[in-house]
């Protein structure tokens, strides 16, 4: 079982702190896990193990990898872990079916067979939640600010709001614990809403798409605001023929992973751009009706790998014309803070402090 290891900072290795947590995200490709050292409520990531998720056929060996490591090296013991997951999490967030894995994770099982006592798991959207926490607004290594807070942002708690597309569609409400002071995400399946058509142009493209997928039902948000919506929309439009084959066309066409090179070319090639200035304000609706759903006058987060590697495209008067575009409520709209996440950590951090969380709790 081959796995890579990141230390984030040798100094703090040395230190003792007063406990440790364990974090952890378990995706359908990637396997992650990070031990962090707990000082005055705030978790400080130390070092993290990083997996291929095919390799496991469990996650108990990659525990028993990460706890042996950090005993051997630093003499660190373990005994509370928070697991985000990519899937739908039980009631009692003790069990987790993942999505695209073959196996499960039970808290139960965890206990039963690894020296860990306490165990939470949570939908990995919920974990990029908590990690609000301890992203700093003023680090453009964390976040990547499009608009700013009139106030101090630090000290603002009212509610905040988190979207992010990936694979999927994420969404999370994040409220102020007054007790704890921290962000509490609660869970989320908004990315499923119905999708709201506003021209032709969209009713086509809502109609392709619920043929090509043999969809019944009403269209939602996830199949054009995500990695496979981005897909969806490119081949709505080339279907149409309105746009000359190029070099650009050719190779996305013949390529297995069309949205990173519709992303690539989103400023060559014009089938890419109409693409993505679609993509754009599909985002930019779904962010506002989040916002107004939520009254989330602390701002939106966004969150998510496309969103990290095409930040731009959120300055962008696409984004703006939509994100804005509200009857009655326009000037709400105008004064609403949004960053995107763009630290790639920010699974471990919000793990990390949501196992801190649930132990303080």
């Amino acid at each position: 079982m081959e796995y890579s290891i990141k230390n984030y900072n040798e100094q703090l290795l040395k230190q003792n702190f007063p406990s440790y947590v364990l974090g952890a995200d378990v995706g359908g490709t990637h396997t992650n896990l990070a031990i962090a050292g707990i000082n005055n409520y705030t978790p400080v990531l130390l070092f993290s193990l990083h997996f291929n998720t095919k390799d496991l056929n469990s996650l108990i060996p990659a525990i028993d990898t990460i706890q042996d490591y950090a005993n051997k090296n630093y003499g660190i013991q373990i005994d509370t872990a928070c697991i985000g997951a990519a899937g739908i999490v039980s009631n009692y967030n003790d069990f987790v079916k993942l999505t695209n894995v073959g196996w499960t994770v039970s808290s139960n099982e965890i206990i039963d067979k690894t020296s860990l006592k306490s165990v939470l798991i949570l939908n990995d959207f919920q974990i990029i939640g908590y990690s609000v926490n301890l992203l700093n607004f003023n680090n453009s290594n964390d976040l990547f600010v499009v608009r700013g807070s009139e106030g101090n942002f630090n000290s603002n708690i009212q509610t905040r709001a988190i979207i992010g597309a990936g694979t999927g569609l994420g969404k999370s409400i994040l409220n102020y614990d007054k007790h704890f002071k921290a962000y509490v995400p609660i869970s989320s399946e908004g990315g499923h809403v119905d999708f709201p058509v506003q021209s032709d142009e969209e009713m086509e493209l809502v109609n392709f798409v619920k043929k090509v997928k043999g969809i019944s039902q009403p269209l939602n948000y996830e199949e054009l605001i995500s990695g496979r919506g981005i897909e969806n929309i490119y081949s709505f439009l080339r279907q149409k023929q309105q746009y000359s084959d190029t070099r650009y066309t050719n190779e996305i066409d013949n390529s297995d992973s069309k949205a990173p090179l519709i992303s690539k070319y989103k400023n060559e090639d014009e089938i890419c751009k109409k693409t993505f200035s679609l993509f754009t304000k599909f985002y930019a609706r779904c962010a506002k009706n989040f916002v107004l759903d939520t009254l989330a006058l602390g701002g939106i987060y966004i969150a998510g790998g496309i969103a990290a590697k095409n930040k731009e495209i959120f300055t962008s008067k696409d984004f703006f014309d939509e994100f804005e575009n509200a009857y009655r409520r326009s000037e709400i709209m105008k004064k609403i803070p949004i960053s995107v996440i763009v630290n790639y950590d920010v699974s471990l951090i919000g793990a990390c402090f949501a196992a801190m969380y649930n132990l303080k709790k």
